[in-house]
């Protein structure tokens, strides 16, 4: 509102004060009339200046003399509008205004709200109803449970369906809320982490809107999300459900989409930061190929995921299919596709938490167990199997075990700890499985879970107990010196500490693949007493270097009571005790004190400044 300029410097009653322009406008209402007794802050005239209307108020209470000016006239800054006598005038009313009452709702603000409303679960009970009939959860109570409570920011809400030349704008706001995406900005685990490191997107697709299809506004959506996210480098939960690219849209001169820019927006991501995939139900297609970009992939029990979708497999002459036909877990899981399997929902959620708070930092409090008790954890009978993830659950702190692709590879165990409360990656070798050979899927297994740790900036701690890599033709056939080079290649170009442990074996070019290459790679590279090591297994060394001399021996007893002999000798050789001798590994330690000596080495390694762009190109995919 602008404020009246008096002619006069005082305002005693009785006393004119003529009331001048402050800018340059035309006059477009004139509120009062000469002889009307006005309060102080009345309006008296509203000029028009520019497109916008500007109101000259009385700076006194009195009574308005004169008007200087007609509706229609120009007038210039400093010109008289109109003459005040001073006087008591009338009561000011009591309370705030109706343009400053702050519970009143402008019809502008009540066409907000009842839109807003539209785009909220309880606006659609009958889509709810059928997620709820089928287990599952919508989107929107699904990113309530993930994100921070008040902490979602939504992009894009009021966006619809690119459907109008089909249905009418009211039914596109009615039917197809958030063009069936959901996504904005929010945090997560804030209570246990600051803003900074809680921030994070959030992305879902809305199985109710269209199947989930990914339409033209929502691609246009996500365009926009993942530029946000690389320029503020936010973490990403995607929900994906859906059923891949929507052929209905109809508003745009679209001929192929293959101009969509939302693929490569979120590939060009991964590297830069964490990217956790949810799936509940079936994922074809598009989604699919998103999901698919993810660090990680978590799907509920029931879920399919496949990059082409009932209707493409039709489509492409190959027969039908349901949908649960397409990729269900017990494929996906032992493939290798899905990391965490989650029994609905709720799980699903909890679960994206959990893998998201190795990534945002070091928590205070935490627990372990006895350290004692890893003195027993591997038997004493060195030929005799025993649980790497029990191990593994005494080492780290108590309840911060997370393993990922548990079904696939099951030499090889990945997972994500915290030790002393900081997160670590671990790739630990399971006896029980080839006696802990590393096979072609093994080394895939390892070698991207490390890149997975080395871009987001986590230390690595290997637990080694392997003979070395799978041997015979059908090893070979697995195409297995491609693959198990993978941990070669990787592991010299990692560049957070790694820590190595021979909690065991320790045998030939599967234990150097176990410490980045060599043992000289690693931060630290230690044994505990029941470690063994050497060139190659000690069976077939005896077999394979002591050939002549046991053929030698006619009797079959005798032959194999010499051959027991050379591999006693040998295991003596090569008892960790012994290399330490020869300073091929740092130390030999007491198992209970495995946890100290990964800290302490850990503790020395100098800060490094703040990442500000990737360190990989990207995570291999698989």
């Amino acid at each position: 509102m602008a404020a009246a300029v008096p002619t006069g410097s005082g305002h005693e009653p009785g006393q004119v004060t003529g009331v001048e322009a402050p800018l340059q406008g035309t006059v477009v209402d004139l509120p009062v009339t000469p002889g009307e007794s006005v309060a102080a802050g009345t309006a008296l005239v509203v000029l028009e200046s520019m497109k916008m209307e500007h109101v000259v108020a009385t700076p006194v209470s009195g009574t308005v003399r004169s008007l200087a000016v007609a509706v229609g006239d120009l007038v210039a800054a400093g010109d008289l509008l109109c003459e005040l006598e001073a006087g008591a005038g009338p009561a000011p009313a009591a309370g705030p205004s109706p343009a400053e009452d702050p519970d009143a709702v402008r019809p502008d603000l009540a066409e907000l709200l009842a839109r807003r409303a539209l785009l909220l679960d309880a606006a659609r009970p009958d889509a709810v109803a059928g997620r709820h009939q089928r287990g599952r959860r919508t989107a929107r109570e699904n990113l309530d449970d993930l994100c921070d409570p008040g902490s979602f920011t939504e992009y894009g809400g009021f966006a619809v369906a690119a459907q109008r030349g089909r249905r009418s704008e009211q039914e596109l706001i009615e039917r197809t809320p958030a063009d069936g995406l959901v996504a904005g900005t929010a945090r997560v685990n804030g209570g246990t982490f600051s803003d900074e490191r809680s921030r994070c997107a959030v992305v879902s697709y809305d199985y109710t809107v269209l199947a989930g299809t990914q339409g033209q506004q929502n691609h246009r959506k996500k365009d926009r999300l993942f530029e946000l996210v690389e320029r503020l480098r936010l973490p990403v939960v995607l929900f994906a459900e859906g059923g891949g690219g929507r052929p209905g849209d109809t508003d745009y001169a679209t001929i192929t989409g293959l101009d969509t820019q939302a693929f490569a927006l979120f590939a060009r991501l991964s590297g830069l930061v964490p990217l956790v995939g949810v799936v509940s139900g079936w994922c074809f297609a598009g989604n699919a190929a998103l999901l698919g970009c993810c660090d990680v992939i978590i799907a509920t029990e029931g879920s399919s995921i496949g990059m082409g979708g009932p209707a493409m497999i039709e489509g492409g002459g190959l027969g039908t299919c349901r949908p649960e036909e397409v990729g269900p877990l017990e494929v996906q899981v032992p493939n290798g596709v899905v990391d965490l399997v989650a029994e609905d929902d709720g799980d699903a959620v909890r679960l994206a938490r959990a893998y998201l708070s190795y990534f945002q930092g070091a928590v205070a409090e935490w627990d372990c167990a006895d350290q004692r008790l890893l003195r027993t954890a591997v038997p004493e009978q060195r030929l005799r199997a025993y649980d790497i993830r029990r191990l593994l659950g005494l080492l780290a702190d108590t309840g911060s075990v997370l393993e990922l692709r548990a079904g696939f590879a099951a030499g090889m165990v990945t997972a994500l700890v915290r030790i002393e409360g900081r997160p670590l990656g671990v790739i630990a070798n399971d006896p029980t499985w080839l006696g802990g050979a590393i096979d072609s899927d093994g080394a895939d297994k390892a070698a991207r879970f490390l890149q997975l740790c080395d871009a987001h900036d986590l230390p690595v701690v290997s637990l080694c107990d392997t003979p070395g890599f799978m041997v015979g033709p059908e090893a070979e056939r697995t195409a297995q010196v491609r693959h198990v080079s993978r941990l070669f290649v990787v592991g010299a170009s990692l560049t957070v500490p790694l820590c190595t442990v021979v909690v065991r074996k320790g045998y030939g070019l599967g234990a150097q693949a176990m410490a980045g290459g060599s043992f000289r790679t690693p931060l630290v590279t230690v044994a505990w007493p029941s470690g063994e090591l050497g060139g190659m297994g000690l069976e077939g060394a005896v077999r394979l270097g002591f050939r002549r001399e046991l053929a030698a021996v006619e009797d079959p007893a005798e032959r194999e009571s010499l051959y027991q002999t050379m591999v006693a000798r040998a295991y003596e050789h090569g008892t960790a005790l012994h290399v330490a001798t020869a300073f091929e590994i740092d130390d030999v330690i007491d198992p209970a004190d495995t946890r100290r000596r990964i800290v302490e080495a850990l503790r020395a390694v100098p800060p490094t400044a703040p990442r500000t762009g990737k360190k990989r190109s990207c995570i291999d995919t698989w």
